[in-house]
Formats: C-alpha cells, structure tokens, sequence
C-alpha cells in the first residue's frame, strides 16, 4: 500500500504545484533576468581566479585572429597576382613570409583554442562540484515542512539542475564576449572598403534573431509549466524499474498501469514539446532564406565591383570571407544572446532558491539547552496542522512529559502519534499552543542544539546505501571515526549480530544499489537504524514503531534493552503491541489527533477506556 500512498501523493503535490504557472514569461521578464549574470560570474570567478582571468586574456587574443587571417589571405592572393603578371625572375620571398605568418597565427590559433576548452571544461567542472556542496548545504539549513511542500520541491529540482546545467552558460556568455570583439575587428575592415554592406547584414540577421527570442520565450515556458510532470515522469520511470518496488509491482501486477501511466504523460509532454519545436522549425527556414538573401544579395556587389576594377581579388576574398564570418558571427551572437537570456531565467530559479529561508530560524541569542533536563516537556494546549491543509493533525495536546520518565504513545494510524515526535523534537513548530521545555518555550532554544539532545529513529528510517558502520554512524556523523561507539551502538541495537554475519564485516556496503553491496532483511536493516539512536548521547531517546518488521520476540527483546539502557533518560516509544507499551511509565492515547487518556498500563485497564479496549482486541487475537 505504500506504493499507492506515494502515486496518489504525488499527483496531488503536481496539481498543487501547476497553479500560477500557466503563463508565458514577458520579453522583459527574459531580459530583466540577465541581472543574474554579474553575481553568476562572481561566483565562477570565486570559484579560481586564475583560471577565469587567464580564460578571458586567451579568448581576447583569440578574438583577434580571424580578421588577421583574412588579411593575410588578401595579401597573399594579391602577392600571388602580382607575381603572375611579373616576367622574368619572381622574387618569392615576401609571398612565402606571409605564408609562414598565416601558418604560424593557424597554430597559434590552435593552440589558444585547445587551451580556452580546457579551462572552460576545468572551471565548469570545479564551478558545477562548488555549487553542487553549496545546494547541499543550503537544503541542510531548511525545513521539514519546505521539503514537504511541492512547490518547494519544484524549486529544489530546478536549482539543482543549474548546478551542471548552468557551467555551460558560462562558456556560453565568455564566448560571447570573444564573438563580439571579434565583430568589431571584421566591422572596421569592412567599413574601410564598404560602410554600406554593415546595413545588409543587419537585414540578413536581425529577423533570426526575433524569431529565435520568441521560440526560446516559449519553449522556457514550457519548461517551467512542465517541472511537476517531469518529475512525475522520473519517479514513474524509477518505481517500474527499481529493486525497491519490484516485489509490490509483481505481486500487485502494477508494472501495465505504471508504463501505461508513464507513456500518457510522456506522450502528452511530446506533443507539447513537438508544436513548439515544429513552429520554431518551420519558421527558422523562413528566416535562414531571409539572411541567405541578404548575404547573396551583398556578394553579387563585391563581384560587380571586382569585375570592374574597383576591387582586387584579394579584396573580393577578404570582403566576401568578412561578410560571411560577420553574417555567421551576429546570427551566433544574436541568437546566443537570446539563448543566455533564457539560461538566465534558469539562472533566477538557482538563486530563487539560495533565497529561501527556514521557517525555524537559529537564534543569535538563543536560551543553552539545560544540562541535565530537570523537568521535562509541556505541551499546553497544544495544536498543529501540515502546510495547505487545515485538517488537525493534532489539537488540544496538553500534557507532561517528565524528566526521566518513560513514555508510550498509542493510538491508531493517523492518530498524531509521529506529528507529536516532530513537535517534540521542532521539526515543525505549533500552529496554536506552545511546548515548555524546563519551563521555556521551545522556540527560544536553537532547534539544531535541542535536536542534538534527542535520538530520533523514525518508523520511515533511511536504508544508506553505504557500509555497515556508516549507516549507524549516521546517528551521530562526527563519531564516524570512533569503532569503539560505533561497536557499542551496534551492541545495544541488537545490529552487532546482523554484522557478524556480513562477509566485511562494519565495512561491508549494505543495499544493491552499489558494486559488491549486500541487502539486509527488513529486521535486519530496522536492527541497524536502532544502533543509531545509540550513537547519540543524547537526552532523550524516541523509537517511533521502528520493529514493524521483528517478530514479537525480536521486538521484546529490542524494547526491553531500550528500557534498560535508558534508564534516567527520557523515553518515547511507539508500538502497535501492547506487550511492550506495558513496559513505560505511563501511556498517552491518542485519538483523531486528541488526547484521549493518559495514565499507567494498569491504571488505563482499570478505566475501561480507549485504551483497554484496544489491548482487549489484541489479547483475543493471542487466544
């Protein structure tokens, strides 16, 4: 059923994320995001001064060389005329200078190209891996409730497509900046010989370049209004085809309603994709006959010109070759502009990004978190319910837990049980009421100091795809080093038995995802992900039904060392099986998100309320 939860989640997350996305970005909007530009640049130039500065004065000298070797082949062609109408002995050495100068600038030519690739692909790459750490980090400082939200994780899947999309813009624009010098040398040879041929460029290439800014407009459009369905696609694509799923796909015959599903909206984000791409298509050839036009019109001048005198053939070689480098440079530069102008808007979501915010905030002069915790946690009046809904997960909480004491949450799926753990450890605050903690209210204490202070493993724990030690290590990262912690965690989670068994031993990789990995049981995987909270020394210890997949000995066993071990420290447990919430100090019930009762295993049997009726229902399935 998990699988379903997750298809049916997914559609809503993508219809609540399409609002608001329907129309097309303006034409100012495109241009008003190359302001993106200058800080993008200073971040690649953060990233290596030297390679950047020394990447633009190559590109500066390379910018130069295309209108000298034209000149040089001018001078050349008119040498070689003049030698044919030469009798007698030809004097070749001034024609075999200039050919050793134009072989000579080829190689140069090569060289500072071959040179600006590799500090392009050398900088992108160093550029991508800074950027990639920089997201990571960023995400680390955000909260669970933003990455439970669609419209935020649209936001996250698109800046983290810039981190390795984006390092070609930065060849793009540099590239730009090389064509342009370029153009000015080509446009100072041709305005020498003839001003007016600038005019007929213009006309051969400024309908391209329109046409390309309005299909570059649409087709980012598309782009942005598409980011839900792409990401629906990609899951799609991973549930029908993955190691994970494959079990539930066979047993429930899904495989036909994925690749079905999968197909449709592949197919429908096809035909949207296609009618851009064909008008662009369609139309480009209109405007590729437009500029052909103008380029032919302007040659058949030069030749004119030529035939009567007016030019020499090699003039006729340098001004037809600068037109038509001039031509082929302005359409790339027009075009690239109106291409960077559209990187630019991918850019704005980049930085969109890095500028959210966490909505639970670090405080600068935050209250210490006591050590030792001497009274415990209040909850008063105490009320929460998710981002976009305003459905109560839970309402009118009040209660006491105490230092040291060991509490049991019952109650059924959708009760509020795991909601409370994520209050209690301010992974959301509360939408009504507040939380004391030794008499002060959670939000005056830094939520990375008070999560430090409790071991959480969640009942949806994360199997890492990573080696046996690491994956308890994670409980506490910075111990990642210290074989001794590790090896007590695994003692005390009961996973030191799972490890023995694995032919590395703590630095066998656990998972398939990887080479040479091994998979764990679900009750073996779960032993590990107990270790973890033992990593920690923390203050208080929250298991929240993370045995599911033990056995009823198994989870005894798990749950009466976690009672031991835990002595003086302050529990929560949560369990379906009443034969171990027995064992806490007291047991809060909770129904539809309220607090139904609260008191001890004897004390709730001996009222007659939710909760002996529920520990009477599973004892008659033991009978």
């Amino acid at each position: 059923m998990a699988l379903f939860q997750h298809l049916f989640s997914n559609g809503r997350k993508k219809s609540a994320s399409n609002q608001g996305k329907d129309q097309p970005l303006s034409v100012q909007e495109r241009f008003q995001a190359l302001k993106n530009l200058p800080e993008f640049f200073r971040l690649i130039y953060q990233t290596s001064p030297a390679m950047f500065i020394t990447n633009v004065i190559l590109r500066a000298f390379r910018a130069a060389i295309p209108v000298t070797m034209l000149y040089l082949g001018k001078l050349i062609i008119d040498e070689v005329v003049r030698l044919t109408d030469v009798t007698g002995d030809k004097d070749l050495s001034y024609l075999f200078m200039l050919i050793g100068a134009e072989f000579g600038l080829a190689i140069i030519s090569d060289a500072t190209n071959r040179a600006t690739v590799l500090l392009d692909s050398l900088l992108g790459d160093k550029f991508s891996n800074e950027t990639s750490v920089r997201l990571m980090k960023h995400a680390g400082t955000l909260d669970l409730a933003q990455f439970e939200d669609a419209a935020f994780y649209d936001k996250l899947e698109r800046a983290r497509r810039q981190t390795v999309t984006r390092t070609a813009l930065m060849t793009q624009v540099l590239g730009q900046m090389q064509n342009i010098i370029t153009i000015g040398f080509l446009s100072i040879g041709l305005v020498a010989f003839s001003p007016w041929l600038i005019l007929l460029i213009l006309v051969a290439v400024v309908p391209a370049f329109l046409g390309e800014s309005h299909f570059n407009e649409r087709s980012y459009s598309l782009n942005n209004q598409w980011t839900p369905e792409r990401r629906e696609l990609d899951y799609f694509r991973y549930i029908g085809a993955s190691d994970e799923t494959a079990k539930e796909v066979k047993i429930f015959g899904l495989s036909g309603f994925l690749v079905s599903h999968f197909a449709t909206l592949a197919n429908k984000y096809y035909l949207a994709n296609r009618k851009v791409a064909v008008a662009r298509a369609r139309w480009g050839s209109v405007f590729a006959a437009i500029g052909s036009a103008g380029y032919y019109g302007a040659y058949i001048i030069i030749i004119f010109q030529t035939v009567n005198g007016t030019l020499s053939i090699g003039d006729l070689t340098f001004l037809s070759g600068s037109f038509m480098r001039l031509r082929g440079l302005l359409e790339s530069v027009l075009n690239q502009f109106s291409s960077m102008a559209e990187g630019a808007l991918y850019l704005r979501d980049f930085f969109d990004f890095f500028e959210m915010k966490p909505l639970i905030p670090s405080q600068e002069k935050a209250t210490a978190i006591p050590k030792p915790i001497r009274q415990g946690f209040v909850f008063e009046d105490v009320g929460f319910h998710y981002p976009n809904t305003n459905q109560w997960a839970v309402r009118h909480l009040n209660f006491t837990l105490q230092a040291g004491e060991k509490l049991a949450l019952v109650g059924e799926n959708g009760a509020g049980k795991t909601t409370l753990i994520k209050l209690l450890s301010r992974l959301y605050d509360p939408t009504e009421g507040r939380i004391l903690l030794d008499g002060v209210d959670l939000k005056e204490y830094n939520p990375e100091e008070l999560r430090a202070e409790i071991g959480v493993i969640f009942q949806d724990f994360v199997q890492y795809q990573m080696t046996a030690a690491t994956n308890i290590a994670v409980g506490n990262i910075e111990e990642q080093y210290n074989h001794i912690k590790i090896d007590d965690a695994a003692y005390r989670g009961m996973a030191d038995r799972v490890i023995q068994k694995l032919p590395k031993g703590y630095d066998q990789m656990i998972g398939r995802r990887f080479a040479n990995g091994v998979n764990l049981s679900g009750g073996e995987w779960q032993k590990v992900a107990i270790s973890r909270a033992y990593m920690r020394d923390a203050q208080i210890l929250v298991l929240d039904e993370p045995t599911a997949a033990l056995d009823a000995r198994a989870e005894y066993e798990v749950f009466q060392r976690f009672s031991d071990l835990t002595r003086g420290k302050t529990a929560v447990l949560i369990s379906h099986r009443f034969s171990t919430v027995r064992m806490a100090d007291r047991i809060l019930v909770l129904e539809n998100g309220q607090m139904r009762e609260i008191g001890t295993h004897q004390e709730l049997l001996e009222k007659g309320g939710k909760y002996a009726e529920l520990f009477s229902l599973q004892a008659q399935g033991y009978q």
